[in-house]
């Protein structure tokens, strides 16, 4: 694991005259797994929008130098009546969308077989997709590309319990061979236990930092999500 790639102090987030994110702080190694909970209307997916630049905020965000990042969206909402296939979307991140280079195909194919999908899908108009379709479509595009961070904001919403496990591995393994930092939105603590090397705990402020086993105590779990919401979860705690 590498230096720190991603700093955070002191950010907050106002918007519409509401505050939606105050005085959080963190930081992410390069290579680490970083999991983010907390209830409904904590700021999770603001805070990533933050780390996008896509709010405003106040606060420091430090992202290592020349990194690309990868975004996978909770939902995608698509017009039944966008013309577009699935290899044509893809075809929307090549620098150009008539002459793709020639390994395109065979690379693209391979980004498919990774998140269980076979490569006739291409074919497909993606507006005929399932919402659990669209879902692996958005990550192999956000992995096309191999960016060094990916921003998952719950990656497996919309896909079945089977193909849940798939997802999750396949961002283990992203790590394990590409060496990519993971940042994940996620309601489910059996995933943190399992995947994440650390977890930020927020409601709208900083509740808890640091490794699941050690800060993911049953009384910071209360002062998160409130009293008996959690415990149904800590029987999946490895």
């Amino acid at each position: 694991m590498g230096g720190t790639i991603l700093e955070v102090k002191n950010l907050s987030v106002t918007l519409d005259s509401e505050e939606i994110l105050r005085d959080i702080s963190f930081s992410v190694k390069k290579g680490e797994a970083l999991a983010i909970i907390g209830p409904n209307g904590a700021g999770k997916t603001v805070l990533f929008r933050a780390l996008l630049g896509l709010v405003p905020y106040k606060g420091e965000i430090r992202w290592q130098n020349n990194i690309q990042i990868g975004y996978v969206p909770q939902k995608f909402f698509i017009d039944r009546s966008t013309p577009l296939t699935v290899r044509e979307f893809f075809l929307l991140k090549c620098s150009n969308f008539w002459f793709p280079p020639k390994n395109f195909k065979k690379h693209l194919g391979h980004e498919l077989t990774l998140v269980g999908l076979p490569e006739v899908i291409l074919k497909k108009p993606i507006s005929e997709l399932s919402g659990g379709q669209v879902q692996r479509v958005l990550i192999s595009w956000a992995m096309l590309n191999h960016p060094d961070v990916l921003l998952f904001d719950e990656p497996t919403s919309g896909i079945d319990v089977g193909a849940e496990e798939t997802i999750y591995n396949l961002i283990h393994r992203l790590q394990d061979e590409r060496g990519t930092t993971v940042l994940l939105i996620s309601h489910d603590l059996g995933v943190v236990y399992r995947y994440a090397g650390s977890v930020l705990c927020i409601n709208k402020q900083l509740v808890c930092y640091g490794n699941p086993q050690e800060v993911l105590s049953p009384q910071e779990l209360t002062k998160l999500y409130g009293e008996g919401r959690f415990y149904h979860h800590l029987e999946n705690r490895t």
